[in-house]
């Protein structure tokens, strides 16, 4: 092999830095976002097992694997090393090195857990064993094996040692076939018409048109001029005739690579081992793209070709070296070479900046192949993705008029028209794309007819048309074709769970997930759901276990951690304590802008009697957020319980100006002003606010008595506590007060006094009668929440993202749940009244 010197690697290093410096200032876009930032076999948390269980988009292999998904890059290298490991294999005499053979079939297995190709070193380690290493040219071999046949002689030693060395490497070929087979569980992948229409077409369509597409991934090596990310669909017409104009081509390219073949198989010499060994760069590496032995997924790929543009460039190389050989034309050719590198530097250049974002990547392929209905419908979800809808509509449509039985773009439109809030065109628009699935055909199975991702059309319609309470059934009738057509349809289980908690079936909501988590036992976000099911059936301790799973699977799932802290909260256990207290922090620092969480820290605070931290906790959570209804009165709450009521007037001003109607806030507010701070007229406006919102509220009613009271009216604030005791007949307090007034009235009879508000000599020295205290309220709680699916983008990336729970959204617990924990702390709250009149002398 050649020395190559220092200055020839630095001049190679320099030139790839120049040409893809600008590459850094780029983003991720297209399949990188599945391939990494979406990619759960990166995250620390996952097990290092899964790398090897999983396909490059972290999708068991066993599911939807292609030959397109590896890092062809990272294959490109082992795939090389391999074959540098392999040239090492011949020793002094002809004998076997096996080191290096034993570390050709580690390579050649790592290359092939990179990507598929990476197999196909074998073959051109075979090559370069029989036709440069032996020097056998292909007359020669001929020869020999037919001297052997006629038993004219034997085999002669040199190629003993070579077939003991090629029987090694097809033995460890064809034991990494076997792994790889078995691991997709001898099932091929599924593609569909508008992956690869040739694969779908008759004969002799097919056949034509795949031939063509080899003279058409030459010139590309040839002429990188229009290059485009995707090639699936539309993008190269059918040749349906063999009167195709562009036969001529496929004709071409065969007879140049024949006479190339015969050049390098037939004749000794440098020149040919050269250009052998290019035609089996560009060929082998070639073959598992080449729809020959099974579908790909694509028409046309450009990184396919990774491998082969090796072979290309050495083959350009040597023709470069035997013109500038000639002195004639060894200027010329020097000149040409510097153009052609400078050309194709620039052009690198500006080809990096495509790949700046989704949007430029997209429209810079648009430019290039405008029959491709993916290419339209990519560009959308780069809109989309930026909210901006009307525009992404426009691409969308426009890929329904490119591609009109295209599925997915119906279902882009349909998700679009949702987004913006056009119902109706949603709907017609999912049911285009519905319309357009195949029918189910007796006996055959229907998963291996269509892309799994075009049910999710069943799931978008019926996540659309649920938002009608009337139409409920319908959407599970949805739910269940697509389950019918595909029971490992795990979307459709959570989907569909998620429904009939909706419609008040927490048992078949239970059933359909415990279906889903039969398909994917790991899912994190399905133990969450479960978890919610049992809340529903009021099984809170199967609700923590199975919050417990989720977070054994995902340390950090924000929702399991907030809920499951609730949870413990609200279990009254005080042991469970610490642990809900651990997992609010965790979530807070998750999720450090969500109010919620330092909130129910600082009520888990107040639980706990520890007062300076409940404060410092609410406190956060007011900055986060200032209109916090429940933290605003639970800090009021907390400073009137620990004598400091005066700092709660300032809070409960504010929470009021936000909230005006908050009557717990006006109770308090005025009970704080009439008993500290002595503003009577300043409390009977809070306490006849009150009335004026819900006349029928007892405890406003009965501060309001307690108010005319202080006011000395007695005989008004009689009649106050007449009207109250017959809103309340049951609660013993107000009779108590009612008959604490009439002893006063009574007394002032009796001295033939008047008993008006002007009167403050009359009734008894020192007997008062207490304002009811307004009563703990926890807060409109923070929900628990089901994780669903968002509607579905089709040929895109996953879009899978938990929701988030609001303040303002309705809590799964029972109104008449919430009434008797009211209920029960109301009552325990009287019980301390009742203790501290006595203690007063009331």
């Amino acid at each position: 092999m050649a020395d190559i010197n220092l200055r020839e690697i630095t001049l190679i290093v320099g030139v790839v830095t120049a040409c893809y410096w600008n590459s850094l200032f780029c983003g991720f876009v297209f399949d990188d976002v599945s391939a990494i930032l979406d990619n759960k076999d990166l995250h620390p948390s996952t097990p290092l097992k899964t790398l090897f269980q999983n396909d490059f988009w972290g999708t068991p292999m066993s599911e939807v694997t292609g030959v397109v998904g590896r890092a062809e890059l990272l294959s490109s290298i082992f795939f090389l090393a391999a074959f540098l490991s392999y040239t090492k294999s011949k020793g002094p005499d002809n004998s076997i090195v096996w080191t290096p053979i034993a570390l050709t079939v580690v390579l050649v297995a790592i290359a092939t857990l990179c990507k598929e190709q990476g197999i196909t070193v074998v073959g051109i380690c075979c090559v370069y064993e029989v036709f440069i290493a032996q020097g056998y040219t292909l007359p020669l071999l001929c020869t020999t094996a037919g001297q052997f046949f006629r038993g004219k002689s034997s085999i002669p030693f040199s190629m003993l040692q070579t077939l003991i060395k090629l029987i090694v490497l097809m033995f460890s070929t064809l034991l990494l076939v076997v792994i790889r087979v078995q691991v997709i569980q001898s099932q091929l992948p599924v593609f569909t018409r508008f992956d690869n229409p040739a694969a779908v077409s008759p004969t002799p369509t097919r056949q034509l048109t795949f031939n063509y597409l080899l003279p058409l991934n030459a010139w590309l090596l040839l002429n990188p001029s229009e290059l485009c990310c995707d090639w699936t669909m539309g993008t190269i017409p059918l040749i349906e005739s063999f009167l195709d104009v562009r036969n001529l081509a496929t004709f071409t390219f065969f007879c140049f690579l024949g006479a190339l073949g015969v050049f390098s198989l037939r004749y000794p010499g440098d020149s040919s081992k050269t250009v052998l060994m290019a035609l089996c760069l560009m060929a082998l590496p070639f073959i598992p793209a080449s729809n020959l032995f099974f579908p790909v997924g694509f028409v046309v790929a450009e990184r396919v070709l990774y491998v082969p543009s090796m072979g290309f460039c050495i083959l350009v190389a040597h023709g470069w070296q035997k013109i500038s050989n000639k002195s004639v034309l060894k200027k010329l050719s020097w000149v040409c070479l510097s153009m052609m590198i400078f050309t194709h530097a620039l052009k690198t250049l500006h080809r990096n900046w495509d790949w700046e974002s989704e949007y430029t990547l997209f429209m810079s392929a648009l430019k290039v192949n405008k029959n491709n209905a993916k290419l339209w419908n990519n560009v959308g979800h780069a809109l989309e993705n930026e909210k901006n809808f009307e525009r992404a509509l426009k691409y969308f449509l426009q890929a329904t008029h490119v591609q009109p039985d295209d599925i997915g773009a119906h279902m882009n439109v349909g998700r679009t028209y949702k987004n913006l809030n056009r119902t109706k065109e949603a709907e017609e628009s999912y049911m285009m794309a519905k319309s357009l699935m195949p029918q189910i055909i007796p006996g055959k199975k229907y998963a291996a007819r269509i892309a799994p991702n075009h049910l999710n059309v069943y799931i978008n319609l019926a996540n659309l048309i649920r938002a009608n309470e009337s139409r409920l059934e319908e959407a599970d009738q949805l739910y269940r074709q697509a389950i019918s057509m595909r029971p490992d349809f795990k979307q459709a289980y959570i989907s569909r769970g998620e429904l009939l908690l909706k419609m008040n079936k927490p048992l078949k909501a239970k059933e359909a997930y415990l279906k889903a988590l039969e398909l994917d036992r790991n899912n994190a976000d399905l133990w969450y759901n479960l978890a919610i099911v049992h809340i529903e059936l009021k099984e809170p301790n199967e609700a923590l276990k199975n919050f417990n799973r989720a977070l054994d699977l995902n340390p950090k799932h924000k929702l399991a951690l907030f809920n499951s802290a609730i949870l413990m909260q609200e279990s009254g256990e005080v042991k469970l304590r610490p642990e809900a207290r651990k997992r609010l922090l965790s979530y807070i620092n998750e999720e450090p802008q969500d109010a919620n969480g330092y909130f129910n820290l600082g009520m888990l605070a107040m639980d706990d009697k520890k007062d300076s931290e409940a404060e410092v906790w609410l406190k956060k959570a007011i900055k986060l957020q200032a209109d916090f209804r429940s933290a605003l009165f639970n800090l009021a709450l907390l400073y009137s319980q620990t004598a400091k009521e005066l700092m709660a007037l300032p809070i409960l001003e504010e929470l009021l100006r936000h909230y005006p109607d908050h009557i717990k806030g006006l109770i308090l507010k005025g009970d704080i002003l009439m008993n500290q701070k002595k503003d009577i007229l300043g409390a009977k406006k809070c306490f006849e606010k009150i009335l004026e919102m819900d006349p029928t509220n007892v405890q406003g009613k009965h501060n309001l008595c307690v108010v005319y009271f202080e006011e000395k009216d007695l005989l008004k604030a009689e009649r106050c506590l007449v009207e109250t005791l017959a809103l309340a007949p049951h609660e013993e307090y107000i009779q108590r007060h009612l008959n604490i007034v009439r002893d006063k009235i009574s007394s002032s009879s009796f001295a033939e006094q008047p008993v008006s508000p002007a009167d403050k000599t009359s009734g008894v020295e020192g007997e008062k009668i207490p304002t009811e205290k307004v009563k703990e309220v926890r807060s409109e709680p923070r929900p628990t929440q089901i994780i669903k699916p968002s509607d579905n983008k089709s040929q895109s990336k996953s879009n899978k993202q938990l929701g988030k729970n609001t303040d303002k959204q309705t809590p799964h617990k029972t109104t008449k749940e919430i009434k008797e924990i009211e209920k029960k702390r109301v009552a325990a709250l009287k019980r301390l009244e009742e203790i501290e009149r006595i203690l007063n002398g009331e």
